[in-house]
């Protein structure tokens, strides 16, 4: 009995070691590979869209950036995979991208049931409506009996369907595949409102013709904590994405930027700061990685408040205020776990 007992344990580290080995992979495939393919929106101002160069912007896009600095040190080492709402889940699950950076939302069924690991959250948002200002409505609550356009394939349109619900109101969804479709419908008059995450609504309508005629209600009816996902399997791979996401968010509460970050590497006397600089300790060893990884990061792409004010801050088209996205030192939810 003992005998079968320790053969059995032994065949348990066997297994073991066999998942782990095939867990561990996706470090290796994009090294091998020389660069990270990346699963991003098909085209959201502020958060993912190709420039009139052509390069591909935007928050998300930064976070895609990030890691390839971290295992690269090039922010060009990845290359960008647009997905739709209903595309995203099969495209990661198969292989075909090494992870998501695609406002997706952080929910149970996605986290467990899909087998996914949400590795962070690098934009807090809800949902909203915005509808033409000569409709003349001041709150989603007057939308009763309205026609909504929505993208179907995403927790949006439960949370249409339940806010509708609960406050007693009728509601035409008017259902598409992408956004693009949902919006165009919407200005083409075949709905009366279009509802997404608010920071969506906000990139929507500064892409329009004439934002100024578009109004966003104030209502948010849902927590939308958005970020970047990979496959469960890997927690070398989870860990290099997280820590990449949390680098940056580290940074801007630490005041390190892409201009000061040579200087505080050299002088600061911060624990926090020298290790997340790779100045004393191994924590990019830890994560396989140079210990240069996250000086990288911020040298090359910026703490997280230079991504946000770059891409979706007030100085630009979206012109949206740090809110719920500021730091936690500045009340706001933002917040990276000690780096030690």
């Amino acid at each position: 009995m003992a005998q079968l007992k320790h053969m059995a344990a032994g065949a348990a580290v066997a297994v073991f070691a066999v998942v782990g080995a095939a867990g561990a992979a996706t470090l290796d495939e994009v090294k091998s590979r020389g660069y990270l393919q990346c699963g991003v929106n098909t085209g959201l101002p502020g958060f993912a869209a190709p420039d009139d160069q052509g390069e591909w912007r935007g928050l998300d896009i930064d976070v895609c950036r990030a890691v390839a600095v971290a295992i690269f040190n090039d922010p060009e080492a990845v290359r960008y995979t647009p997905t739709t709402a209903k595309e995203r889940f099969t495209a990661l699950q198969s292989g075909a991208v090494d992870m998501l950076a695609r406002n997706t939302t952080w929910t149970l069924s996605r986290d467990a049931d899909l087998n996914f690991e949400f590795v962070g959250v690098n934009y807090y948002d809800g949902q909203g409506f915005m509808v033409p200002a000569s409709l003349g409505v001041e709150s989603a609550l007057e939308l009763d009996g309205a026609a909504v356009c929505v993208q179907t394939g995403t927790t949006t349109e439960k949370n249409l369907g339940d806010f509708f619900r609960a406050n007693g109101m009728e509601l035409r969804s008017v259902v598409f595949e992408t956004a693009e479709q949902a919006v165009l419908s919407y200005l083409e008059g075949r709905c009366d409102a279009f509802t997404t995450d608010a920071s969506g609504l906000a990139s929507e309508r500064s892409a329009l013709p004439n934002p100024q005629d578009h109004i966003i209600l104030p209502e948010i009816i849902s927590k939308e904590p958005l970020g970047p996902l990979v496959r469960e399997g890997d927690g070398q791979w989870a860990d290099i994405v997280r820590w990449s996401l949390n680098a940056m968010i580290a940074a801007e509460e630490y005041g390190v930027t892409s201009e000061n970050v040579d200087e505080m590497k050299a002088k600061s006397d911060n624990p926090e700061i020298r290790r997340l600089l790779g100045v004393e300790g191994e924590m990019g060893q830890m994560l396989g990685l140079d210990n240069d990884w996250a000086y990288n990061i911020i040298k090359t792409v910026g703490n997280y408040g230079e991504s946000f004010e770059r891409n979706v801050g007030l100085k630009t088209p979206l012109g949206l205020a740090r809110g719920l996205n500021e730091q936690w030192t500045k009340g706001g939810l933002l917040y990276a776990p000690p780096i030690r």
